[in-house]
């Protein structure tokens, strides 16, 4: 059976941790920027873990 391809659109959005922990990024933070206040836009500003439930799919879709 041939190795399974990683899937490039996911490998873009996601890393993965040395631990393992899946990572992603904020979402909100692309457009409409005049709306959103300083405190909220910092609050997205940084990476978050992926639940648990979805760690497992995307996993698969990295190839681990």
């Amino acid at each position: 059976m041939p190795k399974m391809k990683t899937h490039k659109g996911t490998q873009k959005r996601f890393k993965v941790t040395g631990s393992g922990k899946v990572r992603r990024r904020q979402s909100g933070r692309g457009h409409l920027k005049t709306a959103k206040g300083v405190n909220r836009y910092r609050r997205l500003s940084g990476d978050a873990d992926l639940s648990k439930g979805d760690e497992k799919r995307i996993k698969r879709l990295l190839g681990r």
